[in-house]
């Protein structure tokens, strides 16, 4: 894992986006943000279950499938099932470490 600050790389409107290996941030102050980095682990986690290239074909999918059911962009990123996962467990700074495998599956209803 490697974190930068690069505010112009990552979209408009986000804190950070993992890219495997990379954890990229827009401010410096989030790489002492214990629960963004542990937010962004669990996506690295994914990513390499996954074997990186699946995982964002797949958040894509996912992405466009939950536009058309809700209508709208915000919700539908808050409800891919990755990023349930990580919302829902950011705070937990030991998830990772009892994480089953494929977990995020748990988060697709």
């Amino acid at each position: 894992m490697i974190v930068l600050v690069l505010k112009y790389l990552t979209p408009k409107g986000f804190r950070g986006i993992t890219i495997f290996p990379f954890i990229l941030l827009v401010d410096k102050k989030d790489r002492e943000d214990a629960v963004m980095i542990n937010h962004e682990k669990i996506h690295i986690r994914q990513q390499l279950e996954m074997l990186i290239v699946p995982f964002f074909i797949w958040y894509g999918i996912e992405f466009l499938f939950r536009w058309i059911q809700f209508k709208n962009k915000h919700v539908a990123y808050r409800n891919i099932s990755f990023e349930r996962e990580a919302y829902a467990n950011e705070k937990d700074l030991d998830y990772l470490k009892s994480r089953s495998f494929w977990k995020f599956l748990k988060y697709i209803n």
